[in-house]
């Protein structure tokens, strides 16, 4: 005979245990996902970390967000390492390798044998100043390039954006300039005329994209395909950008500590030239000066002679 007290206390001793057990089951349940979540936010927390890390890596350390993620600039045209085209003897321009994208531009080699001058131009294609110095040089620079005298080597840089009324026509123009240097440098000489007999005045849109290809083919460019799709993809604007800083900080190419404070910048041998931009004999005057000093005891290459 079982006495019911007895037995109401048996059951109540099991049905505790059995609690007890399922209540421990639910406790390490309960660990087990709050585990689960936790490494969860542990990897999450690791990727963005590492995404961080990539974004900032230069010493930038940013937030990372998908729409804030700059596209890094691409690297420069070709036969512009110098961030610059060289014109030699018949209108040909001399062939580099493109400047890789963050490289330091290296400055053209000119053969002190050639007695040729060195003359290096740093231009705005929408600055006035340049347009007058082109208008008043073009000539004869040309001619010191046929006979051999002289090597004209032209940057091209971005500093009227603001002058163009939202088209930023500098940058284009100087895009435009690095697809012909880049696809046919042959005719880098002329397309870099008829910018300048072309140019648009300060304040206005300047030139459409249309029309800046339509001055390609008056270059003499046969096969515009490459080039047309270079301009309208703004293949080269990262580098026109980049090259605008380089040439702003200095020190430019070949020189020690000279930089762009205003275009047009004119060198010759490295000699900065101050004087007028619209008096032919007096760029002249200060070209043969300059080459009369570095090659006074050279005969084997003509030297520029004044404008007369």
């Amino acid at each position: 005979m079982t006495t019911p007290g007895s037995g109401d206390s048996r059951v109540s001793k099991n049905q505790r245990r059995e609690a007890a057990r399922e209540k421990a089951k639910q406790l390490r349940e309960e660990q087990r996902k709050k585990d689960t979540r936790n490494r969860a936010i542990l990897i999450t927390s690791l990727s963005v970390v590492v995404l961080l890390i990539v974004v900032g890596i230069g010493g930038l350390f940013v937030p990372f967000s998908p729409w804030t993620v700059n596209k890094p600039a691409g690297p420069g045209p070709a036969n512009m390492a110098s961030d610059g085209i060289q014109i030699g003897t018949g209108f040909v321009a001399a062939t580099t390798p493109a400047l890789e994208a963050g490289a330091d531009p290296v400055p053209t080699v000119v053969d002190p044998a050639s007695g040729a001058v060195d003359i290096r131009v740093y231009v705005d294609y929408m600055c006035p100043y340049c347009g007058q110095f082109e208008t008043t040089n073009n000539s004869q620079m040309g001619e010191w390039i046929t006979s051999g005298a002289a090597t004209v080597e032209i940057h091209p840089l971005s500093i009227l954006d603001r002058s163009s009324l939202g088209t930023k026509y500098s940058t284009r123009a100087a895009n435009a300039a690095a697809c012909v240097a880049n696809y046919a440098p042959d005719q880098y000489w002329a397309f870099n005329g008829l910018l300048f007999s072309n140019q648009p005045a300060e304040n206005t849109e300047g030139l459409d994209n249309d029309k800046l290809k339509s001055l390609v083919g008056e270059a003499g460019v046969t096969d515009q395909t490459a080039i047309n799709s270079c301009i309208d993809d703004k293949t080269y604007n990262g580098w026109v950008a980049d090259a605008t800083s380089r040439a702003l900080q200095g020190p430019l190419p070949g020189t020690d500590n000279l930089a762009v404070t205003g275009t047009p910048t004119v060198l010759v041998n490295g000699q900065k030239y101050s004087g007028s931009l619209t008096d032919a004999s007096a760029f002249s005057a200060f070209v043969v000066q300059v080459a009369n000093e570095a090659y006074s005891t050279s005969t084997a290459t003509p030297t520029p002679t004044p404008a007369s």
